[in-house]
């Protein structure tokens, strides 16, 4: 077991184009569990001890593949399962261009994705009503990012009201898409 993050680095090593991985076109046979685990801040961890190295944690989140429920990462010859305590990935910057109805939000991961809000880019609110409220945004193919605390109170302030099938909602616009996060009479 202690091999296998070595045997995922050799195999990417020899992967030609450098830039996004193909890992949609890799369905390899050879399925292994691994003890790497992504904790609920983001953080990687490897036998238990957090991976220090920022490149070696970006490389791996670029093989990260969501199927079914599980986690892998993927090289064409093998596929690795690790563990993700909630998403994989933090939002930790918020950018808003222009304001009303021609919002446009841009997040930016721990992962140094960024995304826009908007329907290629959904958000969804675990439970608003809950005593830990937390929003995630679909980052791709099915890999979500937790938003920080930071950048939840920042997308707050840009909340709006808006009427869906006649219940008022608040929410937050973004290019031209409603996100519902909780119903208005629940707000305080």
């Amino acid at each position: 077991m202690s091999q296998a993050p070595y045997s995922l680095l050799a195999e990417l090593d020899k992967v030609k184009d450098k830039g996004k991985p193909p890992i949609h076109l890799w369905n390899p046979e050879n399925v292994k569990d691994i003890d790497m685990e992504i904790h609920e801040d983001g953080t990687w961890y490897y036998l238990g001890t957090p991976i220090e190295r920022p490149r070696l944690v970006h490389l791996f989140a670029s093989v990260l593949r969501l199927e079914g429920e599980d986690y892998y990462l993927v090289t064409p010859v093998e596929k690795c399962r690790i563990k993700v305590a909630d998403a994989p990935f933090q939002a930790l910057l918020m950018e808003n261009e222009r304001d009303g109805s021609s919002q446009s939000i841009r997040l930016t991961t721990n992962m140094s994705e960024v995304v826009t809000l908007g329907p290629d880019h959904g958000l969804r609110s675990n439970d608003m009503a809950g005593e830990e409220p937390a929003l995630y945004v679909m980052v791709r193919d099915g890999l979500e990012a937790r938003i920080n605390r930071n950048v939840y109170y920042q997308l707050v302030d840009l909340g709006v009201e808006d009427e869906i099938d006649g219940t008022p909602w608040f929410g937050l616009r973004s290019q031209g898409v409603f996100f519902p996060l909780i119903e208005s009479y629940m707000l305080p």
